[in-house]
Protein backbone atom coordinates (compact mmCIF):
# COMPACT_ATOMS: atom_id res chain seq x y z
CA UNK A 1 0.00 0.00 0.00
CA UNK A 2 0.96 3.25 -0.77
CA UNK A 3 0.61 4.86 2.49
CA UNK A 4 0.84 8.78 1.65
CA UNK A 5 -1.06 8.04 -1.66
CA UNK A 6 -3.95 6.62 0.91
CA UNK A 7 -3.46 9.62 3.00
CA UNK A 8 -3.94 12.11 -0.15
CA UNK A 9 -7.23 10.26 -1.94
CA UNK A 10 -8.97 10.26 1.79
CA UNK A 11 -8.22 14.27 2.39
CA UNK A 12 -9.29 15.03 -1.26
CA UNK A 13 -12.56 13.06 -0.88
CA UNK A 14 -13.19 15.00 2.47
CA UNK A 15 -12.67 18.23 0.86
CA UNK A 16 -15.19 17.36 -1.96
CA UNK A 17 -17.77 15.82 0.43
CA UNK A 18 -17.71 18.92 2.50
CA UNK A 19 -18.28 21.31 -0.99
CA UNK A 20 -20.81 19.20 -1.74
CA UNK A 21 -22.58 19.62 1.88
CA UNK A 22 -22.01 23.51 1.88
CA UNK A 23 -23.57 23.80 -1.74
CA UNK A 24 -26.67 21.96 0.03
CA UNK A 25 -26.83 24.27 2.83
CA UNK A 26 -26.49 27.18 0.36
CA UNK A 27 -29.28 25.47 -1.90
CA UNK A 28 -31.34 24.84 0.59
CA UNK A 29 -30.95 28.60 1.95
CA UNK A 30 -32.18 29.88 -1.29
CA UNK A 31 -35.46 27.20 -1.13
CA UNK A 32 -36.04 28.77 2.35
CA UNK A 33 -36.33 32.24 0.94
CA UNK A 34 -38.57 31.42 -1.96
CA UNK A 35 -40.89 29.41 0.30
CA UNK A 36 -41.14 32.32 2.76
CA UNK A 37 -41.66 35.05 0.28
CA UNK A 38 -44.56 32.97 -1.38
CA UNK A 39 -45.77 31.95 2.02
CA UNK A 40 -45.54 35.48 4.05
CA UNK A 41 -45.49 38.13 1.16
CA UNK A 42 -42.06 39.61 2.45
CA UNK A 43 -38.74 39.24 1.59
CA UNK A 44 -37.34 35.62 2.24
CA UNK A 45 -33.95 36.58 2.53
CA UNK A 46 -34.67 38.73 5.27
CA UNK A 47 -35.79 35.31 7.57
CA UNK A 48 -32.96 33.56 6.16
CA UNK A 49 -30.45 36.11 7.19
CA UNK A 50 -32.12 36.06 10.82
CA UNK A 51 -31.92 32.12 11.00
CA UNK A 52 -28.03 32.21 9.42
CA UNK A 53 -27.72 34.71 12.83
CA UNK A 54 -29.18 32.11 14.68
CA UNK A 55 -27.28 29.25 13.02
CA UNK A 56 -23.89 31.00 13.43
CA UNK A 57 -24.34 31.37 17.41
CA UNK A 58 -25.72 27.45 17.21
CA UNK A 59 -22.36 26.66 15.57
CA UNK A 60 -19.85 28.46 17.50
CA UNK A 61 -21.37 27.17 21.06
CA UNK A 62 -21.33 23.30 19.67
CA UNK A 63 -17.75 24.24 18.00
CA UNK A 64 -16.13 25.24 21.37
CA UNK A 65 -18.01 22.97 23.94
CA UNK A 66 -18.03 19.41 21.68
CA UNK A 67 -15.60 18.34 24.09
CA UNK A 68 -18.10 18.65 27.23
CA UNK A 69 -21.05 18.25 25.22
CA UNK A 70 -19.85 14.62 23.71
CA UNK A 71 -18.71 13.07 27.03
CA UNK A 72 -21.82 13.78 29.08
CA UNK A 73 -24.27 12.25 26.62
CA UNK A 74 -21.89 9.72 26.44
CA UNK A 75 -21.84 9.26 30.05
CA UNK A 76 -17.51 9.51 30.19
CA UNK A 77 -16.16 9.85 33.27
CA UNK A 78 -12.41 11.23 33.67
CA UNK A 79 -9.82 8.28 33.93
CA UNK A 80 -8.35 8.10 37.46
CA UNK A 81 -4.41 8.49 36.98
CA UNK A 82 -3.81 5.76 39.46
CA UNK A 83 -6.60 3.21 38.59
CA UNK A 84 -5.86 3.51 35.06
CA UNK A 85 -2.05 4.34 35.21
CA UNK A 86 -1.37 1.63 32.15
CA UNK A 87 -3.96 4.00 30.00
CA UNK A 88 -2.82 6.77 31.36
CA UNK A 89 0.82 5.62 29.86
CA UNK A 90 -0.48 4.75 26.68
CA UNK A 91 -1.73 7.98 25.80
CA UNK A 92 1.32 9.93 27.00
CA UNK A 93 3.39 7.94 24.75
CA UNK A 94 0.92 7.74 21.87
CA UNK A 95 1.13 12.16 22.32
CA UNK A 96 4.97 11.72 22.32
CA UNK A 97 5.01 9.85 19.30
CA UNK A 98 2.63 12.17 17.46
CA UNK A 99 4.27 15.30 19.01
CA UNK A 100 0.68 16.17 20.44
CA UNK A 101 -0.10 17.64 23.92
CA UNK A 102 -1.41 15.30 26.15
CA UNK A 103 -5.25 14.89 26.08
CA UNK A 104 -7.63 14.69 28.38
CA UNK A 105 -8.39 11.01 29.52
CA UNK A 106 -11.58 10.00 29.74
CA UNK A 107 -13.28 6.12 30.33
CA UNK A 108 -16.87 4.96 29.98
CA UNK A 109 -17.90 2.00 31.95
CA UNK A 110 -18.77 -0.35 29.76
CA UNK A 111 -17.76 -4.18 28.90
CA UNK A 112 -17.94 -3.40 25.24
CA UNK A 113 -14.98 -2.76 23.24
CA UNK A 114 -14.69 0.78 21.50
CA UNK A 115 -13.23 4.04 21.78
CA UNK A 116 -13.46 7.88 20.76
CA UNK A 117 -11.67 11.05 19.86
CA UNK A 118 -13.52 14.67 20.21
CA UNK A 119 -12.44 18.13 20.83
CA UNK A 120 -11.66 21.06 18.87
CA UNK A 121 -8.13 20.93 18.30
CA UNK A 122 -4.87 19.28 19.87
CA UNK A 123 -5.00 21.66 22.98
CA UNK A 124 -8.69 20.76 23.86
CA UNK A 125 -9.08 17.57 23.16
CA UNK A 126 -10.22 13.83 24.64
CA UNK A 127 -9.83 10.56 23.91
CA UNK A 128 -12.13 8.07 25.62
CA UNK A 129 -12.38 4.20 25.53
CA UNK A 130 -14.38 1.98 27.11
CA UNK A 131 -13.46 -0.34 29.98
CA UNK A 132 -14.51 -3.08 28.14
CA UNK A 133 -10.93 -1.89 26.48
CA UNK A 134 -9.08 -1.61 29.18
CA UNK A 135 -9.85 -5.39 30.46
CA UNK A 136 -10.12 -7.02 27.06
CA UNK A 137 -7.70 -5.78 24.99
CA UNK A 138 -3.79 -6.64 25.02
CA UNK A 139 -1.67 -3.52 25.84
CA UNK A 140 -0.36 -3.35 21.53
CA UNK A 141 -3.75 -3.76 21.36
CA UNK A 142 -4.64 -0.96 23.26
CA UNK A 143 -2.16 1.14 22.55
CA UNK A 144 -2.95 0.97 19.06
CA UNK A 145 -6.54 1.70 19.73
CA UNK A 146 -5.13 5.12 21.39
CA UNK A 147 -3.29 5.90 18.69
CA UNK A 148 -6.28 5.47 15.76
CA UNK A 149 -7.86 8.08 18.48
CA UNK A 150 -4.80 9.84 18.63
CA UNK A 151 -4.37 10.03 14.95
CA UNK A 152 -7.74 11.81 14.31
CA UNK A 153 -6.78 14.49 16.58
CA UNK A 154 -3.60 14.82 14.55
CA UNK A 155 -5.03 14.71 11.32
CA UNK A 156 -7.75 17.51 12.52
CA UNK A 157 -10.82 14.38 12.21
CA UNK A 158 -11.92 15.82 15.77
CA UNK A 159 -12.18 19.27 14.03
CA UNK A 160 -13.73 17.32 10.55
CA UNK A 161 -16.47 15.68 12.20
CA UNK A 162 -17.79 18.15 14.93
CA UNK A 163 -17.91 20.49 11.56
CA UNK A 164 -19.78 17.51 9.56
CA UNK A 165 -22.00 17.10 12.64
CA UNK A 166 -22.73 20.83 13.46
CA UNK A 167 -23.75 21.11 9.79
CA UNK A 168 -26.17 18.69 9.51
CA UNK A 169 -27.80 19.99 12.90
CA UNK A 170 -27.92 23.28 10.66
CA UNK A 171 -29.48 21.25 7.55
CA UNK A 172 -32.12 19.86 10.01
CA UNK A 173 -32.80 22.82 11.70
CA UNK A 174 -32.83 24.82 8.54
CA UNK A 175 -35.25 22.67 6.76
CA UNK A 176 -37.93 22.22 10.03
CA UNK A 177 -38.05 25.73 10.20
CA UNK A 178 -38.93 26.89 6.77
CA UNK A 179 -41.36 23.87 6.18
CA UNK A 180 -43.13 25.02 9.33
CA UNK A 181 -42.70 28.87 8.54
CA UNK A 182 -43.83 28.04 5.26
CA UNK A 183 -47.16 25.78 5.90
CA UNK A 184 -47.95 27.93 8.92
CA UNK A 185 -48.34 31.11 6.61
CA UNK A 186 -50.20 29.21 3.75
CA UNK A 187 -52.55 28.13 6.34
CA UNK A 188 -53.86 30.86 8.24
CA UNK A 189 -54.02 32.93 4.43
CA UNK A 190 -50.62 34.92 4.42
CA UNK A 191 -49.50 33.31 1.24
CA UNK A 192 -49.65 35.46 -2.02
CA UNK A 193 -52.80 34.17 -3.56
CA UNK A 194 -51.07 31.50 -5.99
CA UNK A 195 -49.40 34.26 -7.66
CA UNK A 196 -45.66 33.40 -9.36
CA UNK A 197 -42.47 35.21 -7.70
CA UNK A 198 -42.49 37.54 -10.12
CA UNK A 199 -45.99 38.87 -9.44
CA UNK A 200 -47.65 37.36 -12.83
CA UNK A 201 -51.36 35.85 -11.74
CA UNK A 202 -51.96 34.33 -15.10
CA UNK A 203 -52.74 30.55 -15.11
CA UNK A 204 -49.05 29.49 -16.76
CA UNK A 205 -47.58 31.20 -13.85
CA UNK A 206 -49.10 29.87 -10.80
CA UNK A 207 -48.97 26.99 -12.69
CA UNK A 208 -45.31 27.36 -12.55
CA UNK A 209 -45.35 28.42 -9.27
CA UNK A 210 -46.83 25.72 -7.90
CA UNK A 211 -43.99 23.32 -9.11
CA UNK A 212 -41.53 25.28 -8.42
CA UNK A 213 -43.33 24.93 -4.50
CA UNK A 214 -43.38 21.13 -4.88
CA UNK A 215 -40.07 21.10 -5.84
CA UNK A 216 -38.88 23.11 -2.96
CA UNK A 217 -40.58 21.79 -0.32
CA UNK A 218 -39.13 18.18 -1.93
CA UNK A 219 -35.63 19.41 -1.31
CA UNK A 220 -36.74 20.67 1.90
CA UNK A 221 -37.20 17.09 3.08
CA UNK A 222 -34.43 15.51 1.62
CA UNK A 223 -31.79 17.79 2.37
CA UNK A 224 -31.70 16.55 6.02
CA UNK A 225 -31.24 12.89 4.57
CA UNK A 226 -28.90 13.67 2.23
CA UNK A 227 -26.82 15.64 4.93
CA UNK A 228 -26.62 12.70 6.62
CA UNK A 229 -24.98 10.67 3.78
CA UNK A 230 -22.76 12.86 3.79
CA UNK A 231 -21.44 13.19 6.80
CA UNK A 232 -21.60 9.58 6.76
CA UNK A 233 -19.01 9.33 4.06
CA UNK A 234 -16.94 11.90 5.45
CA UNK A 235 -16.97 9.45 8.42
CA UNK A 236 -15.91 6.95 6.85
CA UNK A 237 -13.20 8.19 4.83
CA UNK A 238 -11.64 9.66 7.84
CA UNK A 239 -11.57 5.90 9.71
CA UNK A 240 -9.37 4.77 6.66
CA UNK A 241 -7.12 7.75 7.07
CA UNK A 242 -7.12 6.97 10.96
CA UNK A 243 -6.17 3.09 10.73
CA UNK A 244 -3.03 4.38 8.52
CA UNK A 245 -1.97 6.97 10.22
CA UNK A 246 -2.09 4.69 13.86
CA UNK A 247 0.20 2.27 11.84
CA UNK A 248 2.70 5.13 11.02
CA UNK A 249 2.20 6.25 14.73
CA UNK A 250 2.61 2.40 16.21
CA UNK A 251 4.70 0.88 13.44
CA UNK A 252 2.46 -2.24 14.31
CA UNK A 253 -0.76 -2.67 11.48
CA UNK A 254 -1.29 -6.26 13.47
CA UNK A 255 -2.11 -4.69 16.54
CA UNK A 256 -4.82 -2.85 15.13
CA UNK A 257 -6.06 -5.58 12.87
CA UNK A 258 -5.99 -7.10 15.89
CA UNK A 259 -8.12 -5.11 18.09
CA UNK A 260 -10.38 -4.38 15.38
CA UNK A 261 -10.65 -8.39 14.73
CA UNK A 262 -11.96 -8.24 18.49
CA UNK A 263 -14.17 -5.49 17.98
CA UNK A 264 -15.50 -7.21 14.80
CA UNK A 265 -16.44 -10.62 17.01
CA UNK A 266 -17.93 -8.44 20.08
CA UNK A 267 -21.70 -8.23 19.69
CA UNK A 268 -22.61 -6.27 22.82
CA UNK A 269 -23.92 -3.04 21.89
CA UNK A 270 -22.16 0.43 23.95
CA UNK A 271 -25.13 1.31 25.97
CA UNK A 272 -23.95 5.24 26.12
CA UNK A 273 -23.55 5.77 22.80
CA UNK A 274 -26.21 6.87 20.28
CA UNK A 275 -26.80 7.85 16.54
CA UNK A 276 -25.64 11.75 16.96
CA UNK A 277 -22.17 9.92 18.25
CA UNK A 278 -21.77 6.85 16.84
CA UNK A 279 -19.47 8.19 14.11
CA UNK A 280 -16.85 9.80 16.83
CA UNK A 281 -16.43 5.65 17.51
CA UNK A 282 -13.24 3.29 16.17
CA UNK A 283 -16.51 1.02 15.16
CA UNK A 284 -19.86 1.29 15.15
CA UNK A 285 -21.21 1.19 18.29
CA UNK A 286 -24.76 0.51 17.64
CA UNK A 287 -24.38 -3.35 16.89
CA UNK A 288 -27.10 -5.26 15.25
CA UNK A 289 -29.00 -2.27 13.61
CA UNK A 290 -30.34 -2.99 10.61
CA UNK A 291 -30.11 -0.03 7.83
CA UNK A 292 -31.86 0.94 4.95
CA UNK A 293 -29.36 1.23 2.12
CA UNK A 294 -26.41 0.29 4.85
CA UNK A 295 -23.82 1.47 2.88
CA UNK A 296 -24.98 4.85 2.36
CA UNK A 297 -25.79 5.26 6.08
CA UNK A 298 -23.36 3.08 7.59
CA UNK A 299 -21.13 5.14 9.81
CA UNK A 300 -18.06 3.13 9.32
CA UNK A 301 -16.05 1.26 6.76
CA UNK A 302 -16.51 -2.66 7.02
CA UNK A 303 -14.26 -3.44 9.55
CA UNK A 304 -13.24 -6.48 7.19
CA UNK A 305 -11.98 -4.32 4.64
CA UNK A 306 -10.02 -2.08 7.24
CA UNK A 307 -8.02 -5.52 8.53
CA UNK A 308 -7.27 -6.40 5.23
CA UNK A 309 -5.86 -2.85 4.12
CA UNK A 310 -4.26 -3.28 7.41
CA UNK A 311 -2.78 -6.53 6.71
CA UNK A 312 -1.76 -5.21 3.38
CA UNK A 313 0.46 -2.79 5.07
Amino acid sequence: MAFYEEIKANNRMTFVLFVAFFLLILLLGVVSSYLLEIAYGVDGYVIVILFAIFAIVYMVVAYYNSDKIVTAISFAKPADPKKFKQLHNIVEEMAIASGLPKPKVYVINDTAINAFATGRNPEHSVVCVTTGCIQRLTRPELTAVVAHEMSHIQNSDIKVMTMAATLVGLAVLLSDFMLRFFFRGMIFGRGRGGRSRGGSSDKGGGGITIVLIIVAIALAILTPIIAQIIKMAISRKREYLADASAVQMTRYPGGLASALSKIKNDSEPLEAANKATAHLYIANPLKGQKLWMKSMFATHPPIDDRIAKLNAM
